[in-house]
Protein backbone atom coordinates (compact mmCIF):
# COMPACT_ATOMS: atom_id res chain seq x y z
CA UNK A 1 0.00 0.00 0.00
CA UNK A 2 2.68 2.60 0.19
CA UNK A 3 2.58 3.29 -3.63
CA UNK A 4 -1.02 4.28 -3.28
CA UNK A 5 -1.01 6.02 0.18
CA UNK A 6 -1.48 10.08 0.11
CA UNK A 7 -2.31 12.85 2.09
CA UNK A 8 -4.79 15.42 1.54
CA UNK A 9 -5.25 18.27 3.90
CA UNK A 10 -3.22 16.98 6.33
CA UNK A 11 -5.41 13.85 6.64
CA UNK A 12 -3.75 10.26 6.10
CA UNK A 13 -5.41 7.86 3.77
CA UNK A 14 -7.00 4.51 5.36
CA UNK A 15 -8.52 1.32 3.28
CA UNK A 16 -12.18 2.13 2.34
CA UNK A 17 -14.97 1.33 5.22
CA UNK A 18 -18.69 1.96 4.90
CA UNK A 19 -20.82 0.53 6.99
CA UNK A 20 -18.36 -1.58 8.81
CA UNK A 21 -17.27 -3.20 5.04
CA UNK A 22 -13.84 -2.92 5.07
CA UNK A 23 -12.43 -3.19 1.43
CA UNK A 24 -8.48 -3.60 -0.17
CA UNK A 25 -8.52 -1.66 -3.40
CA UNK A 26 -5.76 0.36 -2.89
CA UNK A 27 -6.97 3.05 -5.55
CA UNK A 28 -9.86 3.96 -4.19
CA UNK A 29 -9.39 5.03 -0.46
CA UNK A 30 -11.41 6.86 1.88
CA UNK A 31 -9.66 9.92 3.47
CA UNK A 32 -9.71 9.41 7.77
CA UNK A 33 -12.38 11.77 8.91
CA UNK A 34 -11.34 15.27 10.20
CA UNK A 35 -12.61 16.82 13.80
CA UNK A 36 -16.00 18.06 13.08
CA UNK A 37 -15.44 21.65 13.52
CA UNK A 38 -17.04 22.36 9.76
CA UNK A 39 -20.43 23.30 9.76
CA UNK A 40 -20.77 21.05 6.78
CA UNK A 41 -19.47 18.29 7.84
CA UNK A 42 -17.71 15.06 5.61
CA UNK A 43 -20.42 12.09 5.08
CA UNK A 44 -17.92 10.64 2.34
CA UNK A 45 -14.34 11.36 1.19
CA UNK A 46 -12.01 9.25 -1.05
CA UNK A 47 -9.27 9.92 -3.17
CA UNK A 48 -9.04 8.29 -6.61
CA UNK A 49 -5.51 7.54 -8.88
CA UNK A 50 -4.21 5.44 -10.69
CA UNK A 51 -2.31 1.94 -10.25
CA UNK A 52 1.39 1.81 -10.99
CA UNK A 53 2.51 -1.84 -10.78
CA UNK A 54 6.44 -1.08 -10.36
CA UNK A 55 7.65 0.93 -7.71
CA UNK A 56 10.33 3.35 -8.02
CA UNK A 57 12.73 0.93 -6.62
CA UNK A 58 11.80 -1.56 -8.75
CA UNK A 59 11.99 0.59 -11.88
CA UNK A 60 15.53 1.38 -10.90
CA UNK A 61 16.30 -2.04 -10.55
CA UNK A 62 15.01 -2.97 -13.91
CA UNK A 63 17.17 0.44 -15.49
CA UNK A 64 20.30 -0.64 -14.55
CA UNK A 65 19.24 -4.55 -15.81
CA UNK A 66 18.70 -3.09 -19.29
CA UNK A 67 21.71 -0.94 -19.32
CA UNK A 68 23.97 -3.60 -18.98
CA UNK A 69 21.93 -5.82 -20.99
CA UNK A 70 22.24 -3.28 -23.92
CA UNK A 71 26.31 -2.38 -23.02
CA UNK A 72 27.21 -6.26 -23.00
CA UNK A 73 25.21 -6.94 -26.39
CA UNK A 74 26.53 -3.55 -27.80
CA UNK A 75 30.11 -4.24 -26.80
CA UNK A 76 30.32 -7.93 -28.91
CA UNK A 77 28.67 -5.82 -31.57
CA UNK A 78 31.83 -3.10 -31.19
CA UNK A 79 34.41 -5.80 -31.02
CA UNK A 80 32.81 -7.79 -33.97
CA UNK A 81 33.27 -3.76 -35.92
CA UNK A 82 29.30 -3.28 -36.08
CA UNK A 83 29.86 0.33 -34.34
CA UNK A 84 26.34 1.81 -35.11
CA UNK A 85 24.49 -1.42 -33.71
CA UNK A 86 25.96 -0.38 -30.21
CA UNK A 87 24.74 3.17 -30.61
CA UNK A 88 21.17 1.78 -31.38
CA UNK A 89 20.84 -0.27 -28.55
CA UNK A 90 21.72 2.74 -26.31
CA UNK A 91 19.26 4.25 -28.20
CA UNK A 92 16.55 1.72 -27.28
CA UNK A 93 17.82 2.29 -23.39
CA UNK A 94 17.06 5.76 -23.47
CA UNK A 95 13.52 5.46 -25.01
CA UNK A 96 12.51 2.49 -22.44
CA UNK A 97 13.28 5.18 -19.76
CA UNK A 98 11.59 7.71 -21.39
CA UNK A 99 8.57 5.18 -21.54
CA UNK A 100 8.75 4.84 -17.96
CA UNK A 101 9.31 8.64 -16.77
CA UNK A 102 5.66 9.55 -19.43
CA UNK A 103 3.86 6.72 -17.57
CA UNK A 104 4.88 7.44 -13.81
CA UNK A 105 4.08 11.04 -15.23
CA UNK A 106 0.65 9.73 -15.80
CA UNK A 107 0.26 8.01 -12.54
CA UNK A 108 0.28 11.77 -10.85
CA UNK A 109 -2.99 12.57 -11.78
CA UNK A 110 -6.01 12.19 -8.95
CA UNK A 111 -9.59 12.82 -8.12
CA UNK A 112 -11.38 13.36 -4.65
CA UNK A 113 -14.56 12.91 -4.36
CA UNK A 114 -16.23 14.54 -1.24
CA UNK A 115 -19.88 14.29 -0.20
CA UNK A 116 -21.00 16.29 2.18
CA UNK A 117 -24.79 17.47 3.74
CA UNK A 118 -24.91 20.45 1.12
CA UNK A 119 -23.08 19.07 -2.00
CA UNK A 120 -21.29 16.95 -4.03
CA UNK A 121 -17.63 17.83 -4.93
CA UNK A 122 -15.33 16.06 -7.74
CA UNK A 123 -12.04 17.38 -7.92
CA UNK A 124 -9.76 16.57 -10.41
CA UNK A 125 -6.19 16.89 -10.95
CA UNK A 126 -4.59 16.21 -14.10
CA UNK A 127 -0.80 14.54 -14.71
CA UNK A 128 0.24 18.47 -15.41
CA UNK A 129 -1.43 20.24 -12.73
CA UNK A 130 -4.71 21.13 -13.52
CA UNK A 131 -7.41 21.47 -11.38
CA UNK A 132 -10.90 21.19 -12.10
CA UNK A 133 -13.64 21.31 -9.42
CA UNK A 134 -17.50 19.90 -10.23
CA UNK A 135 -20.13 20.26 -7.64
CA UNK A 136 -23.25 18.25 -7.35
CA UNK A 137 -26.46 18.69 -5.02
CA UNK A 138 -26.73 15.44 -3.73
CA UNK A 139 -30.41 15.05 -3.47
CA UNK A 140 -30.69 15.10 -7.46
CA UNK A 141 -27.24 13.42 -8.30
CA UNK A 142 -27.77 9.89 -9.76
CA UNK A 143 -24.73 7.61 -9.77
CA UNK A 144 -24.28 5.31 -12.10
CA UNK A 145 -22.08 2.43 -13.61
CA UNK A 146 -22.93 0.59 -17.07
CA UNK A 147 -21.33 -2.90 -17.99
CA UNK A 148 -19.36 -3.33 -14.82
CA UNK A 149 -17.94 -6.51 -15.59
CA UNK A 150 -16.34 -4.66 -19.04
CA UNK A 151 -13.11 -2.97 -18.69
CA UNK A 152 -14.39 0.08 -20.19
CA UNK A 153 -17.54 0.05 -17.89
CA UNK A 154 -17.75 3.76 -16.97
CA UNK A 155 -19.00 5.35 -13.78
CA UNK A 156 -20.72 8.57 -14.20
CA UNK A 157 -22.56 10.85 -11.92
CA UNK A 158 -25.49 12.71 -13.95
CA UNK A 159 -27.82 15.33 -12.85
CA UNK A 160 -30.23 18.12 -14.71
CA UNK A 161 -29.06 16.79 -17.79
CA UNK A 162 -25.00 16.94 -16.81
CA UNK A 163 -22.87 13.90 -16.60
CA UNK A 164 -19.42 13.98 -15.33
CA UNK A 165 -17.42 10.44 -15.47
CA UNK A 166 -15.86 9.38 -12.48
CA UNK A 167 -12.25 7.04 -12.40
CA UNK A 168 -11.67 6.04 -15.68
CA UNK A 169 -7.98 4.65 -14.64
CA UNK A 170 -9.64 2.39 -12.10
CA UNK A 171 -10.15 -1.36 -12.88
CA UNK A 172 -13.92 -2.73 -13.39
CA UNK A 173 -13.67 -3.88 -9.88
CA UNK A 174 -12.31 -0.90 -7.88
CA UNK A 175 -15.38 1.01 -10.03
CA UNK A 176 -17.78 -0.97 -8.56
CA UNK A 177 -16.31 -0.59 -4.85
CA UNK A 178 -16.84 2.91 -5.65
CA UNK A 179 -20.65 3.11 -7.12
CA UNK A 180 -21.43 0.97 -4.07
CA UNK A 181 -20.04 3.03 -1.65
CA UNK A 182 -20.72 6.06 -3.17
CA UNK A 183 -24.35 5.12 -3.53
CA UNK A 184 -24.57 4.20 -0.01
CA UNK A 185 -23.52 7.63 1.53
CA UNK A 186 -25.62 9.51 -0.77
CA UNK A 187 -28.51 6.89 0.62
CA UNK A 188 -27.24 8.10 3.63
CA UNK A 189 -27.23 11.75 2.99
CA UNK A 190 -30.75 11.62 1.50
CA UNK A 191 -32.24 9.61 4.47
CA UNK A 192 -30.82 10.35 7.37
CA UNK A 193 -31.50 14.59 8.95
CA UNK A 194 -28.31 16.82 9.04
CA UNK A 195 -27.18 16.89 12.41
CA UNK A 196 -27.68 20.05 14.27
CA UNK A 197 -24.24 22.05 14.36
Amino acid sequence: MTNSCLCLNGLATVDFDIAGRRTHDRHVMETAPAPQTDPDPTIFDAVLHPHRSLPRGGFLVLMVCVSLVGFATGLVFLIAGAWPVFGFLGLDVALIYVAFRLNYRSGRQMERVRLTWERLEVERISASGRIMRWSFQPYWVRVELNEPEEHHSRLTLRSHGKELTLGSFLTPGERATLYSALNTALDRCRTTPQPAS
